[in-house]
């Protein structure tokens, strides 16, 4: 009984959240707006939903892919390389190098610059 009223308690804390989200927002949201807009808070939009993107986004989007990547391949690592020992270190230390040869040719390439 106290696992049900658990969950249940953590379902009322959600609908209340979302009613108190959706209360907020239409007292803060401006008025008058477009009210069927495709992103940002039925603001209009300063572009074509279809524009183009420069294409430095790209390169960045994929050296955070690589690190993401890297993320989700340290966690199980790290749940075993105490068992693994020294095999799994020098493992992730390759792993590792072969992500910084990454980062060194998207800086070569000028893929950080902003401006």
């Amino acid at each position: 009984m106290q696992a049900f009223l658990a969950v249940l308690g953590l379902v009322v804390l959600v609908v209340v959240g979302v009613a108190g989200v959706y209360g907020v927002s239409l007292v803060v949201a401006p008025r008058g707006t477009l009210r069927v807009g495709p992103y940002l808070s039925g603001g209009r939009p300063r572009e074509h939903a279809l524009s183009r993107f420069h294409v430095r986004w790209y390169a960045v989007t994929l050296v955070f892919l690589a690190f993401d990547m890297e993320m989700i391949f340290m966690y199980p690592w790290a749940l075993v390389v105490a068992e693994v020992g020294g095999v799994a270190l020098v493992e992730m230390f390759a792993f590792l190098g072969l992500l910084m040869v990454g980062v060194v040719y998207a800086w070569r390439e000028r893929a950080f610059r902003w401006v």
